[in-house]
């Protein structure tokens, strides 16, 4: 990075630097850990003549021990693009105009949990609906271990709550689901035999200026095989957008691979929740009570509103020692 000419290939760069800042997330809580112990140790050599410091001893080691766990929960993401960006996409799904709203407030979900984290997050599509919310949008969010934290979420989220759409105020259940795939770059070799991709194109619908509403810049892309369908009508330009639905499509490629060598690698694994009505993977209660629970690990919180707000981070963890066949913190039967 301190080469003259680093920045001349700006996307190579970028690139550089996203591996950096994932070494620095591992190395700087390992270096952490291994200074809290030396540390210890030099308390505890000197505790048997200083009473002041045999106080400080188990107030060390409870904090030794936190640090451990976190690199524990760290080690946990070494899947094969854990490391890679992610590419998130919200369809609404069941519950009409409450739906395209919950849809629009899982996308402000994951935005600013992205954004307390201090991980980059870019629009690459976004549908609105002509009452409220979103049909579906796509973003992707770039960080230390993002697709590793964030695969967990793909499947199906349910809220309920009083409806603010329904004028008899009556209690409404919406679905939304939601895809996660892996950030391919373009040094990782992904087979897609281009025969196989219908390419679409149409008109930009949503804001975006004149000229994106008046040509059909949009791009959709169909890989027949396996039904994976990408768009992006996110930028002005038909190339850019093409170029951009080619990295989805080979993002998205990467995930169906890669969940089938979980499927044939079941025994390590969990059985996952299909995306489906009824095969929910999280609940989201505002009525009666406040609550959100994850179905699969039953990890919840009981505050909805800092959930929405980006509080998430607990569900992430819980997934990964779901995962890993470890007990949960926070975990609670029905």
């Amino acid at each position: 990075m301190a080469q003259p000419d680093f920045w001349n290939d700006q996307e190579q760069a970028q690139a550089v630097v996203a591996e950096r800042k994932g070494l620095d997330a591992v190395l700087k809580p390992l270096s952490g850990a291994i200074e809290a112990a030396e540390e210890l140790d030099t308390t505890i050599e000197f505790a048997e003549e200083d009473a002041e410091l045999a106080a400080e001893v188990p107030a060390k080691i409870e904090h030794l021990e936190q640090l451990l766990e976190e690199l524990k929960l760290k080690a946990l993401l070494n899947g094969p693009h854990d490391a890679a960006g992610a590419l998130i996409t919200i369809n609404a799904r069941d519950g009409g105009t409450d739906a395209n709203d919950w849809a629009e407030m899982l996308l402000r979900m994951y935005l600013q949990w992205a954004q307390k984290n201090d991980y980059s997050a870019e629009l690459i599509d976004r549908q609105d609906n002509e009452e409220a919310g979103i049909n579906n949008a796509t973003i992707a969010i770039r960080g230390p271990m993002a697709y590793g934290y964030l695969r967990g979420e793909s499947g199906m989220h349910r809220l309920v709550r009083i409806s603010p759409f329904n004028s008899e105020g009556k209690r409404q259940t919406s679905f939304a689901a939601v895809d996660v795939s892996p950030e391919i770059s373009d040094s990782v070799e992904i087979d897609i035999d281009e025969a196989d991709v219908r390419v679409d194109t149409y008109r930009a619908s949503g804001a975006g200026g004149q000229h994106v509403n008046k040509t059909d810049s949009a791009i959709r892309l169909t890989h027949e095989p396996t039904g994976i369908v990408v768009q992006c009508q996110n930028e002005r330009s038909q190339h850019k957008n093409r170029a951009t639905a080619w990295k989805m499509l080979r993002s998205r490629m990467a995930q169906f691979e890669e969940e089938k060598r979980e499927q044939e690698e079941a025994a390590k694994y969990q059985r996952q929740a299909k995306t489906g009505f009824g095969s929910q993977i999280r609940n989201y209660f505002l009525h009666p009570d406040q609550r959100v629970k994850d179905a699969r690990t039953k990890y919840q919180q009981g505050n909805f509103h800092a959930v929405m707000d980006g509080d998430i981070q607990g569900f992430f963890d819980a997934v990964l020692r779901w995962r890993a066949g470890q007990p949960v913190e926070g975990a609670e039967d029905d």
